[in-house]
């Protein structure tokens, strides 16, 4: 047996003790900003060498603020720094006996010199994108000062809003609301009455979330926007004073106020609106039934006066070192009154006059909307353990009262006292929604981590309607008309449970997920004493890949499958009376829509230039659309039914351009083909096109004089089963100056310039042809002012950036 000799066992000790101190430690951790503690994106994370402070090696954190590289064992200056923080530095040891080290969360404090030189010398952009949403800082926004949130939502990009409320993103319709992450209760027509009821200076940002993983509600096939409300959390005393004035009689004002301790954070706020609204439409049919006139022009004035109210108060309380209790209440109260003539001329094939009519309608409502919830985080450890639950309730009321007096004339122009019709019909709605929700999150050593949860949205909504008519045989009083008069009861109880994987291996990050939901819904109705229940259960899986060719340079590919529930809006079966011509009613038998949506991204950064490109398919079954018939009465109903599919595809192309440290521009385009098929309704019930979105927006900043903004869109054509809603454009501007040494700001913007934001829709169908236009008052020209007050005082211990957790001291 041969021996080893002492040279080739010293030799081979060598080689292992080398091998020992040249192996790679993987390091990982996270970057907070320590204003907003969130993750910040593109940080600089540096080991420099402690002799001269060389670079060494180092890496860069992604979307959610991770970072991860590796290095051998050795002695180091950790650097982590962005541009407008403080950056941080620590000396480190790796030990050789370690694969992988675990640095902690370190967070980066705003330098206030760099930061002031920012705002001074550089435009602020509005847009942020993250792996799974887009963010929209419209705190920013100058187009957007003085206006409602409804408005402002126009002017983003790939969102567009109808004349009845409704909102698309990227061409798809079904968006679920949120405001400050959870659904809305409050009441109205549409969604556009309801965001109305917020001002822009109440609203911080807004989140559009286009194909939402597990974690999020199922619900929502185009996406989901969320509407997050000011909060300030500044330490002491601070708050903000804001008021504007709008052409023809549009005021607003507010007050934040904020009050910041060591251990808690007390908010409140309050905003007013007084506004008047012109509204104007006008429509032409052609009928093509015996016994009828061919052809009936409508043409449409009004006028709306609005007052909101919106209170919010809350505190943030420290109650352990780690945990978090929240305690927040909101009011928002609206009462409006709407004016209206209605003239409608019934027209001969030779083209005069047949007969017409004139109506008045008047309508007065009021609604108060109560919120209130507690919420408790808690950080249970350094590593970014944490468990997240909450619990909200809302109350909603709303009183509401229509008043009609409607004239017949013949063709002559002859008023006819005996057609002369009344109509009075009260609407009350009532509505109870609780929420209560559960979170934890978990990571690993390893670098992966775990989301899991459980949620349950439990809501009531009751509508009802007394309609009355009166005329010659009642002597003008109107008498309840029972088959238009009715009450629904609606439940809705939605229980749900996620769970998500998320890891990272070299470039190569995925996110995994599974959303289970079961959904009980009972519709009733009271006159024929009728009961609709549906109850199912559903699993939503996401997958979401990314891969990383560099920093700022990524490809991903991801997959969602969602849900659209009908909502009382779609569902109660009781008559709406627009006029003797038009009516509109829900479908209480309606299905909820399923979509598998699909998409894959790149995303390229240079130093002045971000590219963003996405190409989607969506799917849907059972696709909720707006269905009109033409009954042989000549009345149009409008109504819903669940058209078969609905099949989109697109490209959309997001540009970020920095053309100088003054000017900035984004440019956001969409271009994507529908194909919608109905005819499980009606044979002829299918149609296609190609349609598409522009939108720009920039920003100029003139030193020392003032910021400039320009905020332009187009949208494209959007098909329907029985035709299209018609492409609309318009174009923003508005103005802004700091005064008072940044302490107050002034500005003044014109929305749509051009007057021509307007709802144009084309209906075809073998019994009638028709082309409405519908426009509500968007050329307005408004002027804001904005004061801010208090000091901002560093919470002790707080002003520099530090590390915290990790596998502790400087010996790892």
């Amino acid at each position: 047996m041969n021996k080893i000799s002492p040279v080739t066992i010293f030799f081979l000790f060598l080689v292992s003790s080398l091998d020992a101190f040249s192996q790679e430690i993987k390091l990982r951790g996270k970057v907070m900003d320590g204003k907003r503690e969130v993750g910040l994106e593109f940080a600089n994370v540096a080991l420099l060498s402690p002799t001269d402070s060389a670079l060494l090696t180092g890496g860069m954190s992604d979307l959610d603020g991770n970072f991860e590289f590796t290095t051998t064992a050795g002695d180091y200056i950790l650097r982590v720094g962005f541009i407008g923080y403080l950056e941080f530095y620590e000396r480190v040891t790796f030990a050789p006996n370690r694969n992988s080290v675990n640095l902690g969360t370190i967070t980066l404090e705003e330098d206030a010199q760099n930061l002031d030189e920012v705002v001074v010398e550089g435009v602020t952009s509005m847009f942020e994108s993250d792996i799974d949403k887009r963010t929209y800082n419209v705190e920013n926004s100058i187009v957007a000062e003085g206006q409602t949130a409804s408005q402002l939502l126009s002017t983003l990009p790939s969102i567009q809003v109808d004349d009845e409320g409704g909102i698309t993103m990227r061409g798809s319709g079904n968006i679920l609301i949120y405001i400050n992450g959870r659904p809305s209760n409050l009441s109205g027509d549409d969604t556009e009455s309801i965001l109305s009821q917020f001002p822009a200076n109440s609203i911080m940002s807004v989140e559009l979330i286009t194909n939402p993983s597990s974690r999020y509600d199922a619900t929502g096939v185009g996406g989901i926007i969320n509407i997050v409300l000011k909060k300030n959390e500044k330490t002491g005393f601070n708050g903000q004073l804001n008021a504007s004035i709008g052409t023809r009689e549009k005021y607003q004002a507010g007050v934040n106020l904020n009050y910041g301790t060591e251990k808690a954070n007390f908010y409140a706020s309050y905003n007013w609106q007084d506004r008047r609204q012109r509204e104007n439409g006008e429509g032409s049919r052609n009928n093509y039934l015996e016994g009828f006139s061919p052809s009936l022009e409508q043409v449409q004035d009004g006028y709306e006066v609005e007052k909101t109210h919106l209170i919010r108060a809350g505190v943030d309380y420290n109650v352990l070192e780690r945990g978090m209790l929240g305690v927040y209440f909101q009011g928002n109260f609206d009462d409006e009154i709407e004016y209206a003539d209605v003239t409608q001329l019934n027209i001969s094939q030779t083209g005069s006059i047949d007969s017409s009519f004139m109506r008045q309608n008047n309508e007065w409502s009021n609604s108060g909307n109560y919120e209130g919830g507690i919420n408790y985080s808690w950080d249970i450890d350094s590593l970014g353990q944490k468990l997240y639950t909450s619990l909200s309730y809302s109350y909603d009321n709303r009183e509401q009262e229509d008043y009609s007096n409607q004239e017949y004339f013949d063709g002559e122009g002859n008023s006819d006292p005996t057609k002369r019709l009344i109509q009075i019909n009260n609407r009350p709605r009532t509505s109870n929604l609780y929420v209560a929700q559960l979170d934890y999150e978990k990571p690993f050593l390893n670098g992966a981590s775990i989301e899991t949860g459980l949620k349950a949205t439990v809501g009531n909504w009751q509508w009802s309607q007394e309609f009355a008519q009166g005329d010659q045989f009642t002597d003008f009083e109107p008498v309840v008309v029972d088959t238009l008069s009715d009450t629904f009861d609606f439940d809705e109880h939605v229980f749900a449970g996620y769970f998500t994987f998320k890891n990272k291996v070299g470039k190569f990050g995925y996110q995994l997920g599974l959303r289970g939901e079961y959904t009980h819904t009972l519709g009733e109705t009271v006159r024929n004493n009728e009961s609709i229940p549906n109850d199912y259960f559903n699993l939503f899986p996401s997958a979401f890949f990314s891969y990383t060719i560099a920093p700022e340079n990524e490809f991903t590919l991801n997959y969602t499958r969602r849900i659209s529930r009908p909502s009382i809006w779609d569902l109660a079966p009781i008559y709406r009376v627009r006029d003797q011509y038009n009516f509109s009613i829900g479908n209480p038998y309606l299905q909820p829509e399923f979509t598998d949506s699909y998409e894959v991204g790149y995303m390229k950064g240079w130093e002045r230039y971000l590219l963003n490109a996405t190409v989607y398919h969506r799917f849907s079954t059972d696709v909720e659309t707006r269905i009109t018939i033409l009954t042989d009465d000549n009345v149009a109903i409008q109504s819903r039914e669940n058209a078969d599919t609905r099949a989109s595809t697109g490209f959309e192309l997001i540009n970020q351009i920095q053309i100088s440290n003054n000017l900035d521009a984004t440019l956001t385009g969409n271009l994507f083909y529908s194909k919608i098929n109905a005819e499980n309704i009606e044979s002829d019930f299918s149609n296609e096109n190609i349609s598409w979105t522009l939108n720009l927006l920039a920003n100029w900043l003139i030193p020392n004089w003032f910021n400039v903004q320009f905020q332009g869109n187009y949208r494209g054509p959007i098909v329907l089963p029985q035709g299209q809603i018609e492409p609309q454009y318009s174009l923003n501007v508005g103005l802004r100056k700091d005064i008072f040494d940044g302490k107050a700001t002034v500005s003044v913007n014109v929305s749509d310039i051009f007057n021509t934001r307007n709802f144009r829709i084309t209906t075809t169908n073998p019994r009638f042809d028709e082309k409405r236009v519908f426009q509500r008052e968007t050329r307005v020209g408004t002027l804001a002012f904005t004061y801010r007050f208090g000091g901002f005082k560093e919470k002790p211990g707080q002003n520099e950036s530090r590390r915290e957790g990790g596998d502790g001291g400087d010996d790892f």
